[in-house]
């Protein structure tokens, strides 16, 4: 199968080495025309450092890389990717199944990612998604993914392209819920960072982490998501694997606020998108938007875009009027 893969950061380019390994003809799309010389000569991606790009990857600068291609994948980061379609979408064939790989939310429009790519190209899309390090799939790390669509077959078309022995793909009927995980689990992350950061133990990510998932799953039912999504890859199994781990740019990132660090100078120093700060003040909106109670998603707010101090915030979460877990499960609204 002919492929395209848009975007070169760690994770575009992750999934462009695996369709590569699954044996299809495969070509990389970077905006930037001297990172494409780099990465052609090098065969190096800068945020894959130990990994050695395929030699019969090819990687463009032209957005007309994706014509005739069967599969286009969409792997911008989540504030530029209106743009970025609408530079791909003159290219695509009538055919070219698109597959969203991007989590957010869109800040203006409060929009899932795979909502605004079909926007701008008038066709439908799979999201793929699930707990999914870009460093770990480059180094053919066993790894679980979810293909989401309302269309089984397009589902089945994304899975049969990227699964293999070392890379798993399930698929689901629920894109709702499969994207809504993979944008909000980034904003819990940053809150267990946060939490790290603040010197807190396990105990502390533990609750953080059920009582996240509760509210990832409060918001998502309220936009017509089914509760066991959730319970799955891309909701508990992203959570867990974005909440413990140093790979992750949005638990690092919280780290370094909890220490005390502004939150744009944290930013500078992960040294690429944290995309959990994007995510909660969409994700807020969002919240509101559904008059939907999540005081997680609301501290986070508060510490980056308030400028309330992170100690603060945890103070005001554990001092919040007694609650029954019963009445606080993730059908309720309380």
């Amino acid at each position: 199968m002919k492929a395209a893969v848009v975007g070169s950061g760690a994770w575009g380019t992750a999934l462009a080495i695996r369709l590569c390994r699954n044996g299809h003809d495969v070509v990389m799309w970077t905006r930037d025309p001297e990172k494409a010389a780099a990465m052609r000569q090098t065969r190096r991606c800068p945020r894959l450092p130990g990994t050695r790009l395929p030699d019969h990857l090819m990687i463009s600068s032209d957005y007309d890389c994706v014509s005739g291609r069967q599969l286009v994948v969409i792997a911008s980061p989540s504030f530029p990717i209106r743009s970025v379609c609408r530079g791909v979408a003159p290219h695509l064939d009538a055919d070219a199944v698109l597959v969203s790989v991007t989590k957010g939310i869109e800040r203006e429009s409060l929009k899932r990612m795979s909502e605004v790519v079909a926007e701008e190209t008038n066709r439908p899309v799979v999201v793929l998604t699930g707990p999914s390090h870009a460093e770990e799939v480059a180094l053919d790390m066993p790894t679980g993914c979810l293909a989401a669509s309302g269309d089984k077959a397009l589902a089945e078309f994304v899975q049969d392209a990227f699964i293999s022995e070392q890379f798993r793909v399930y698929t689901s009927a629920d894109p709702i819920g499969a994207e809504l995980g993979g944008a909000l689990k980034n904003v819990i992350a940053l809150c267990a960072g946060v939490s790290d950061g603040l010197g807190c133990g396990d105990n502390t990510k533990a609750m953080l982490m059920s009582r996240g998932l509760t509210e990832m799953a409060r918001l998502g039912i309220s936009l017509g998501a089914h509760r066991d999504t959730f319970a799955g890859l891309s909701g508990v199994g992203d959570l867990i694997v974005t909440c413990t781990s140093m790979h992750s740019r949005n638990r690092r990132a919280g780290i370094l606020i909890g220490q005390g660090k502004g939150v744009q100078e944290a930013m500078e120093e992960v040294g690429a998108v944290v995309e959990g700060y994007y995510a909660a003040e969409s994700a807020w909106a969002l919240c509101r938007k559904q008059g939907v109670e999540m005081p997680i998603l609301q501290a986070a707010h508060e510490v980056l875009y308030q400028g309330i101090p992170a100690r603060k915030a945890m103070h005001n979460l554990m001092t919040r009027k007694r609650k029954s877990e019963e009445d606080m499960g993730w059908m309720g609204w309380n």
